[in-house]
């Protein structure tokens, strides 16, 4: 019995791997160089003087035709000299701007107020954010900037993890599998995740739906923004896989800080519609099914097994290929490991506490 019922459920998650691999595939006419609109890359910086400089120095390395492109870094009350480094480093720098969040935007906390207060002010039709963890391609920019065609009005891209050891190397795969399965979704029209540290919108579209001020307030501000565009049904929300749209984050350095990230995104998780329900629950039990096969031991079992591990195996491998990145057999063996077991953890964890601690503050689920 338990053979058919895995076997039922490989299927089903292997379908949906099949879809998102078709998003994956689906590609985007660009427009030329001198027709790109003006941007403003906004990056909310909180305690971050060990990371900052970094993503600093990438941002100043972008290639944008002149005069259209600005930063704006908000420093959101940093308690370390954060403030310092880049204040230092921007002072002949005429296209950054350092900023505070001394307006509050209706009952928004923590960055979504950071990052209200810096769009507020942007000049650029296109916004687009990243992360003070973060380093970008020199390309970046313009590559999601390209993507801006008539009806286009979120543009989202890839992003890997800084993998020197086993621990982030994990992560690494973890992150291309998560934003893979987001690309293939909203590519289908029905958009089930983003990730704010590799984002583009149209301000105006921003505008339109009232900003993170008229958002209910979440842990992960990307995810609601995304679901109060997809709601307007008149524009297009696009994630090409593009290798020239990359930025690289710091992964995280313990567990401690690995389990707070994951917590914090399990908890604006339960913000879910349908789909996105859907798709976690097919995870859910494939999973559940891989960590149950071995106390049901046959040769049908083993070979389902190993067939859940052959389509996540060789859908990583296209994600990575096409990036240009590089999947280590290591890296991959550790994600499956740990990914089974948060993905089976994780609803219960964020079922039953909804506080997270986010940047040295804690926050209520509202």
């Amino acid at each position: 019995m338990f053979e058919i019922i895995f076997l039922i459920i490989i299927t089903a998650y292997f379908i949906q791997t099949v879809l998102f691999t078709i998003g994956l595939k689906k590609k985007y006419p660009k427009l030329s160089g001198d027709e790109l609109p003006t941007a403003t890359v906004v990056v909310a910086a909180r305690n971050e003087e060990e990371n900052i400089l970094d993503c600093l120095t990438s941002l100043d390395n972008l290639i944008y035709p002149e005069g259209k492109l600005n930063v704006i870094v908000v420093d959101d009350y940093s308690t370390d000299e954060t403030n310092r480094v880049t204040r230092e480093f921007i002072k002949d720098k005429p296209k950054f701007r350092l900023i505070q969040p001394v307006r509050q935007f209706g009952k928004l906390k923590g960055k979504a107020n950071a990052l209200a207060n810096a769009i507020s002010i942007a000049k650029g039709e296109i916004i687009l954010t990243t992360d003070a963890d973060c380093v970008v391609s020199p390309t970046w920019a313009k590559t999601l900037a390209s993507y801006y065609t008539d009806g286009v009005a979120m543009v989202m891209g890839f992003t890997n993890q800084t993998n020197t050891r086993l621990f982030e190397g994990m992560q690494a795969v973890d992150s291309i599998f998560l934003l893979a399965a987001a690309s293939g979704s909203m590519n289908l029209n029905y958009p089930i995740s983003c990730i704010g540290n590799n984002m583009s919108y149209k301000k105006s579209v921003y505008e339109e739906v009232g900003g993170y001020a008229s958002i209910p307030f979440s842990v992960t501000e990307d995810f609601m923004l995304l679901k109060a565009f997809q709601k307007l049904k008149k524009y297009k929300l696009i994630y090409p896989l593009d290798p020239e749209g990359l930025v690289t984050s710091k992964a995280c350095k313990d567990l401690k800080t690995l389990y707070r990230q994951r917590k914090r995104w399990g908890v604006g998780g339960l913000d879910a519609g349908a789909v996105e329900f859907a798709v976690m629950t097919n995870g859910w039990l494939a999973n559940m099914g891989m960590v149950l096969a071995p106390f049901f031991f046959s040769q049908g079992v083993l070979a389902i097994w190993f067939f859940k591990l052959f389509v996540d195996y060789f859908f990583l491998k296209n994600v990575h290929r096409n990036l240009k990145l590089e999947m280590k057999l290591k890296d991959f063996i550790a994600f499956q490991v740990y990914y089974t077991i948060y993905v089976i953890v994780l609803p219960l964890v964020a079922g039953f506490s909804k506080k997270v601690v986010w940047k040295d503050r804690e926050f209520p689920k509202e």
